[in-house]
């Protein structure tokens, strides 16, 4: 590649709004800046992790968090009353734009009114909105971005890429080369501290120069009028106290009742966004400030100026959505996009619009565009919920998300082929069962690869997944005739009711075996479910109504289990996750799906779960693994993570005396469907790559590692990768339990 050609990014060929668009994108970022965004997205998260771990209170502080957003979105229209009386008592101004041209009509007015000549500006993802450096380039004025990253931007001429950090998607030598092609200098720039140390001295005279300060707001308190302010390199007090004139302009979404709130989010700001207990420079501003003027640009400025710029863009439009309104709750961490291994991996360059960016800037890219076709890149999104847990607010990303490619497909008539094709699989499976030889080798033959390829966006390259020689359903029917179930105790109530989802009922009926056998060798009975869709499938696509009508028929039935005093064992993660989350809104019953949320296993959390409560369970289980001494690999499902079960495998196997690994690379890159689509096929292989690199250099040297995997998709993408077969848990526990 040469070097003209590292330096296309995607911004130059896609905005996203159709599926070839998307794809040029994709493959910019992947060639260009994939391994910069996966370096340091996972930097930011690794960090993220330690710093929200150190946090006594923090799923206390979301709820309180979450509440007051709520809170105030709904009361928007009296907080932005009274903030505008708050700040105009204090002689500042206030301005709320209907629209983004409002909005930057009344900056550059502002500044012609000023006589400015050059703007210092804060990094403000609200102005990228409303493009406020294009048009005050129009007016005649200089923009000076004063963030690092945006200068570094500006520089380049690219859109951010990131929240947070615009620049993450730069390497330090694509860096230091970009300034070297822009500015005339003899100085080497291979650290990152003499790039910033280049940048200061280049910035210090513009705060200097400078006659109007434009900055964004992370928060507003709507009683006092304060504006809240964090940053990590100090330029937002230069921006704010150098110049006369400061210009905030904020969505109207920041404004919240009172600055006795900012506490609360101070903290999670800091360690969501960037793995700090606290930002450097925390801002907390009452403007105009009673500052002295210092006019170190030689003007003559006799008194400080504040205007603020409220700005709606649709918001109010978001607020009556009853999907998107969750949206407004966001407080721009960007920890859903560290999380996201697809953001880690093409970046919002490829997964993101304009400027909002990752699986939250599809929401935000429509309601503030008003272009619901603008929000195609929430394909991207495969639904794994890793952010959910993540996010400081508790906005449920991927059905956002769901939401949004349900209105796209109604947008385009319809399903697409291969939309139904995914979303179909158990019915095709179901067809496939009754002569599994003959489907297989009508999979594997080259005209049926092509074909699938061709109309279902079926890449060539993905090996298809295995229809069983029997089903679950007709295993259990074989081993019950020859095994009756084991007789409990007199007391006991307990009952034992394995769902046979489609993916174990056609694919992987062993792994429900060995869930059989495991507990009927520890004395209790294992029931099989009928087979059914759960709703999983159809709503990965999109098609939310087909999954609703799923999963009220799944939730209607398991209810009825659990009220025979059933506890319900899936072994599949994604859907568990349906029970245990999803269900809470398709089915709408919060009754039924609070039965459902805690009655609802994977099996090895359930034996986890009862060997912390009975020590007596405990001692059953290790005696029956009583001198098995392997040593494991475990690589857990995003959803499993994501529903708190994510560590049940190691808790339990390291109490069995099990020497247990477990990955660092948090997601396959699979994701069910989408690793088997065409479109996405080289993301998902990039992010398999990197895990199967973790299990071979963990495993290297060591004979005898068995390697586990508790999800399906997970299994086949480490199987790709590693040319080898890779257990599920509940399979090597049968296995070391003998007969």
């Amino acid at each position: 590649m040469s070097d003209s050609q590292a330096e296309i990014h995607p911004r130059e060929v896609a905005n996203k709004a159709s599926k070839e668009s998307l794809q040029k994108a994709i493959g910019m970022a992947l060639r260009v800046e994939s391994d910069a965004l996966r370096l340091n997205t996972q930097s930011f998260n690794t960090n993220r992790y330690s710093a929200v771990g150190k946090i006594g209170d923090y799923e206390e502080l979301k709820d309180r968090a979450r509440k007051i957003k709520e809170e105030s979105i709904r009361d928007l229209s009296q907080l932005i009353d009274r903030l505008t009386r708050s700040i105009e008592a204090r002689g500042g101004k206030v301005f709320l734009a209907r629209t983004k041209d409002d909005a930057t009509s009344y900056i550059r007015n502002v500044c012609l009114s000023a006589n400015a000549k050059l703007v210092v500006k804060a990094k403000s993802i609200t102005s990228e909105e409303i493009g406020l450096n294009h048009v005050l380039a129009e007016a005649g004025i200089d923009v000076a971005e004063t963030d690092l990253a945006e200068f570094i931007l500006q520089v380049s001429g690219e859109q951010p890429s990131h929240i947070v950090a615009p620049a993450i998607h730069r390497s330090r030598e694509r860096i230091s080369k970009l300034f070297k092609e822009h500015f005339n200098t003899d100085k080497p720039l291979d650290t990152g501290e003499q790039l910033t140390e280049f940048a200061r001295d280049i910035l210090r005279e513009k705060f200097l120069a400078a006659d109007v300060g434009i900055t964004g707001a992370n928060l507003i308190a709507a009683e006092e009028g304060t504006i809240l302010l964090v940053e990590s390199e100090g330029n937002i007090r230069l921006t704010t106290q150098l110049p006369a004139v400061h210009i905030a302009v904020a969505g109207i979404e920041k404004v919240i009742p009172g600055k006795k709130d900012f506490g609360t989010f101070i903290e999670l700001l800091a360690a969501s966004g960037t793995g700090q207990p606290l930002t450097s420079y925390t801002n907390i501003l009452e403007p105009p400030l009673e500052l002295p003027v210092l006019n170190l640009n030689g003007r003559e400025d006799k008194a400080r100026e504040f205007h603020l710029v409220l700005l709606d863009n649709g918001r109010m439009k978001m607020r009556e959505d009853n999907d998107l309104r969750e949206a407004l709750y966001c407080i721009r961490c960007s920890a859903c996009m560290n999380v996201c291994a697809n953001f880690q991996t093409v970046g919002g360059h490829a997964f993101g619009g304009e400027c909002y960016t990752g699986g939250i800037g599809a929401a935000w890219t429509i309601g503030t565009s008003g272009n619901l076709a603008d929000g195609r890149f929430a394909e991207l999104c495969t639904g794994c919920s890793r952010c959910v847990p993540n996010c400081p607010v508790r906005i449920d990303i991927p059905r956002l998300n769901s939401v949004i490619k349900n209105r796209l497909m109604k947008s385009e008539g319809g399903a697409s082929l291969e939309k139904r094709f995914f979303a179909g699989f158990s019915t095709l499976a179901k067809f496939a069962s009754f002569a599994p030889g003959l489907s297989n080798w009508i999979n594997d033959l080259p005209a049926t690869r092509s074909l699938l390829e061709k109309f279902a966006g079926v890449d060539e390259r993905r090996p298809l997944p295995r229809i069983a020689g029997k089903t679950l359903t007709r295993k259990y029917t074989d081993y019950r005739k020859k095994i009756k179930p084991p007789v409990t105790l007199p007391d006991s109530t307990l009952k034992i009711v394995l769902f046979p989802d489609v993916f174990m009922n056609y694919q992987n009926p062993d792994v429900g075996m060995a869930t059989v056998r495991v507990f009927e060798k520890l004395g209790l009975p294992v029931y099989l479910a009928e087979v059914m869709e759960d709703g999983r499938s159809a709503q990965s696509q999109g098609l939310l109504e087909s999954a609703r009508r799923s999963a009220t028929k799944a939730a209607a039935y398991l209810a009825e289990l659990v009220d025979d005093g059933a506890e319900i064992i899936v072994a599949e993660p994604s859907v568990l996750s349906m029970f245990r989350s999803d269900y809470e809104k398709l089915v709408g019953d919060g009754e039924l799906f609070v039965k459902l949320k805690t009655h609802t296993y994977d099996p090895i959390e359930w034996l986890d779960k009862h060997c912390n409560e009975d020590s007596d369970f405990l001692k059953k289980l290790s005696d029956r693994v009583s001198g098995a001494r392997a040593r494991i690999f475990y690589h857990a499902h995003c959803q499993m993570k994501a529903i708190g079960a994510g560590n049940a495998v190691p808790e339990l196997f390291r109490k069995l005396g099990l020497t247990v690994d477990t990955s660092t690379v948090e997601c396959c890159g699979m994701a069910g469907s989408f690793g088997y689509k065409k479109e996405y096929y080289e993301i998902s292989k990039n992010i398999g790559r990197d895990l199967a690199q973790q299990v071979e250099k963990s495993t290297a040297g060591q004979g005898g590692v068995r390697v586990l995997a508790s999800g399906t998709s997970c299994r086949e993408q480490l199987r790709d990768e590693l040319g080898r077969r890779i257990g599920h848990p509940i399979e090597f526990l049968a296995e070391i339990m003998g007969k």
